[in-house]
């Protein structure tokens, strides 16, 4: 179906103000779920009449609007539309919720999400849906599960929100250790997926990197622990990179032959003093870990050699503190680039073959490991599977070069 002239605009801007609002809206009516549906029958009434009628001057404020007559007309015939205080949110003047305050109740919604009556593995996704706003689709392919899979255990977590009352707000001192390691790892989930080249989400776009970085930089602000610190260092890091991520013509460039000249100084320096921060609380974790080995990596900037024995170190650790697929693929490439080919090749070949199977990242890996071990037939076979996984084609022409190369 062919979208009306003024699509783009308007889809950008109900993008844009769906995570702020939900959060709003469900810190309001202490209800996730009715907070979400609500919002998406005022996105769909966006997206149907902005592109005839303009993008009006306030989106958070239409959508506000819309939303509250939704979630009014949900609960006309409900007991909890009679109570005073529900007919006091109806009756107040609609008009979008002050910036300032935003922030603080989005992070409520974080750390909500990080409930401990919830199941663990369901807190970060659950903030990439209901704080950021994205899609099942999306996350799936950032945990390694299928879409379907990701979207029914979605569901069933909102709906132990909504049977256990869970109140939208921050936890106290004595419970924000237990929390925080979840709300790290949704806010790094969200620039992780913001920042996929290999099968971009919709998502994948400037803002959504941006609100990480910024919701890193407020945790990192409001709470000061060293894995707060860590986390804000290491998407620094990576933001400090991108400007050398593609050239002149457009053309992907990987990180081992980038031009450091491009990379972004202040936030290098930035991201230095965070880590150094960080180190100084002498409380190790898994995100200042991540945060040294790209601060390694920034290395080259200044030494024009990249310190591959100290990074497989560093992965080594990581992978202690925290198996991921991520992380044991970075330890197995790092072993190769310091000599031990063949160490790395193992660490590969000991993955899960269900977890790997359509995960882009292993097949260029692993192509990369059996060139340098001489394999040159199975380097091409698994290339040639990593360019079936590629969506983005400014990658896939950099991989199809690789493979003529």
């Amino acid at each position: 179906m062919l979208k009306p002239a003024g699509w783009p605009e308007a889809e950008r801007a109900a993008r844009e103000s769906y995570g702020r609002l939900v959060a709003y809206l469900a810190w309001q009516w202490r209800d996730l779920a009715a907070a979400e549906d609500a919002l998406g029958e005022a996105l769909l009434s966006a997206l149907t009449h902005w592109p005839q009628t303009g993008v009006p001057a306030s989106p958070d404020a239409w959508l506000l609007t819309a939303a509250r007559r939704q979630l009014l007309m949900q609960h006309r015939h409900e007991r909890l539309a009679q109570s005073p205080e529900v007919q006091a949110l109806l009756d107040a003047e609609p008009t979008a919720p002050e910036a300032p305050a935003l922030p603080d109740r989005r992070l409520e919604l974080l750390f909500t999400c990080a409930h401990p009556a919830l199941a663990s593995a369901m807190h970060a996704p659950l903030m990439l849906q209901a704080v950021l706003g994205l899609d099942a689709r999306s996350i799936a392919r950032a945990f390694l599960v299928s879409p379907s899979a990701m979207a029914q255990r979605l569901v069933r977590a909102k709906a132990r929100i909504r049977e256990a009352g869970l109140r939208l707000q921050t936890p106290e001192a004595s419970e924000l250790p237990a929390r925080l390691a979840a709300v790290l790892e949704g806010i790094y989930g969200a620039y992780t997926i913001g920042s996929d080249l290999a099968s971009p989400a919709p998502e994948a776009e400037p803002e959504l990197r941006d609100e990480a970085l910024f919701l890193a930089r407020l945790v990192a602000q409001l709470q000061g622990s060293a894995e707060a610190l860590g986390l804000k260092a290491l998407l620094l890091y990576c933001q400090a990179r991108r400007p050398a991520q593609f050239n002149a013509h457009g053309d992907f460039v990987p990180l081992t032959e980038q031009d450091t000249a491009l990379w972004d100084q202040a936030l290098m320096h930035e991201a230095e003093n965070c880590l150094w921060q960080a180190a100084r609380q002498r409380t190790p974790g898994p995100m200042q870990l991540e945060a040294a080995i790209q601060s390694a990596h920034c290395h080259r900037a200044y030494t024009g050699q990249t310190p591959w024995g100290q990074i497989a170190q560093l992965y080594g650790a990581l992978v202690a503190y925290h198996p991921s697929v991520g992380a044991q693929i970075g330890f197995a490439v790092a072993l190769a680039e310091s000599g031990e080919v063949q160490r790395g090749l193992d660490a590969l070949g000991a993955l899960a073959a269900e977890t790997v199977t359509s995960h882009q990242p292993y097949w260029v890996a692993t192509a990369h490991l059996q060139r340098l071990a001489g394999q040159v037939e199975a380097a091409d076979a698994a290339l040639q599977r990593a360019l079936g996984l590629t969506a983005d084609e400014r990658v896939r022409r950099f991989l199809s070069a690789s493979a003529r190369r």
